[in-house]
């Protein structure tokens, strides 16, 4: 299609309010044509250039110009066309660039020591100057890593009662990087299909190095390494839990695993499913006991949900009890808990300053899904489900809106909440931190300037 066809085919989709009847609905998908519009009249362009540039774009003598252009932006094409290292000058090139190609995904990389479009030329100098310096600190959690633990779906799909295990690692990952790192300004978005990714923005987080970003990806792993067929996937030692896992486990997962998951997922419906979880427990006599009991009642006439509470209790009571003395007992009902409910990470993503994540306010290409923020003070409402796709974005702005006297197209459609989300509760406290920040650090600068001529 030429780009003259293109643009004919957009002119055509871009109706007036009011103008369009209701059983004119756009149709479900991703294409050239639905994303031109949404690149022009909804993708947040000043939004991703403002926070990219975390506070640089100003006219303050302490901010650095040359800081936007160093951030690595990589387009993926139809057809699978990867465009790596691409930079900017400035908002407008940056938004023209994404509206004359297209892209089905926009990833975000790290700040490099000098323009990462030009990282051919230094490399010709011979000087190894090409380096990352800068990058947020980063988390991706993907849903099909929980696919050994949830029944209701697999690989890519996701559901309601299997979202709770989102729900559950943004509280348990947002508390400890506030609480037991001291980060603040953190961005959760939802990955537009089975996920979330987490952005914690602070300057001293950006700068971490990859062993400093390794060390934090490891505070978080319970999970064992290499022991694929060991029945306890978690291990948890010492005479107590960690203050972090200690309170995790009594704040967040117990909670999650007993009101929702037990039931949600049917975990003791089945002898397949209740044989996992007495894999877990070291002792023959305690699972040989709880066996007899379940196979005694199996055609009762009990409930699916009520049976998965009743066998809980019943593994609850026992271990709890005292009854048996065996090894490694004391552990065995947080371990099973922490097996279904504990965050799981993409550790390799964290630890790298060069991995690229995709950038907030991208569709999703499968899904047609917007990948849009989530608050993690609200996280518990959130529902993948009813993200707003870019088939109904369009339909939306082609009928005038949800509120067709806006002052913006944002607020004719329902993206409009996730954008103040993204602006109340991130952007603008990140901005102001660092307004803050350079004009400090030019402060102490020019203090050091004036101490050393006195001397």
């Amino acid at each position: 299609m030429t780009r003259e066809e293109v643009e004919t085919r957009t002119d055509e989709m871009e109706i007036d309010g009011g103008e369009q009847r209701e059983g004119d609905a756009v149709p479900e998908g991703v294409n050239a044509n639905y994303l031109k519009v949404y690149y022009g009249k909804l993708f947040p362009h000043a939004d991703m250039f403002k926070w990219m540039s975390y506070g640089n774009d100003g006219k303050h003598p302490g901010c650095d110009q040359s800081y936007f252009v160093r951030r690595e932006f990589s387009f993926t094409l139809d057809n699978d066309i990867y465009l790596r290292f691409q930079s900017f000058n400035s908002a407008s090139e940056l938004e023209n660039s994404i509206k004359e190609k297209c892209p089905v995904k926009i990833d975000i990389g790290p700040v490099y020591s000098v323009d990462p479009a030009k990282r051919r030329a230094y490399a010709q100098t011979g000087d190894n100057v090409f380096t990352p310096v800068e990058r947020e600190l980063i988390f991706d959690i993907d849903m099909t890593d929980y696919d050994d633990v949830r029944y209701c779906c697999s690989g890519a799909d996701v559901c309601l009662d299997c979202w709770p295990l989102m729900t559950i690692a943004i509280k348990v990952i947002d508390t400890a990087l506030r609480d037991d790192f001291g980060f603040n300004h953190i961005l959760w978005v939802y990955s537009g299909r089975r996920g979330v990714h987490c952005w914690v923005c602070d300057e001293k987080a950006r700068r971490l190095t990859n062993e400093q970003r390794a060390a934090i990806a490891d505070y978080f792993r319970v999970y064992k390494v290499g022991n694929e067929n060991s029945h306890k996937k978690v291990s948890l030692t010492g005479l107590a839990l960690h203050p972090f896992l200690a309170r995790s486990y009594t704040e967040v997962l117990r909670n999650f695993f007993e009101t929702k998951l037990l039931s949600s997922q049917n975990l003791f419906s089945s002898e397949e499913r209740y044989e996992k979880i007495l894999d877990m427990i070291p002792d023959e006599s305690v699972t040989s006991e709880l066996r007899g009991k379940w196979q005694e009642n199996r055609r009762s006439s009990i409930s699916k949900d009520d049976i998965n509470v009743a066998r809980w209790e019943q593994l609850k009571h026992l271990l709890q009890s005292g009854k048996h003395k065996g090894q490694g007992l004391r552990r065995c009902i947080e371990e099973i808990v922490f097996s279904y409910t504990y965050p799981r990470l993409d550790m390799e993503v964290s630890k790298h300053m060069n991995h690229l994540l995709k950038a907030p306010f991208c569709v999703h290409p499968k899904t047609g899904r917007v990948c849009v923020p989530i608050d993690p003070n609200q996280c518990e409402d959130f529902d993948p489900t009813t993200v707003p796709t870019l088939s109904k974005l369009l339909e939306e702005l082609n009928m005038g809106g949800v509120k067709a006297d806006a002052d913006n197209d944002w607020d004719r459609t329902s993206l409009g909440k996730s954008m103040r989300i993204f602006r109340t509760t991130f952007l603008q406290p990140l901005l102001k931190s660092c307004k803050e920040e350079i004009e400090s650090a030019y402060s102490s600068k020019l203090q050091q300037s004036k101490n050393s001529i006195s001397w």
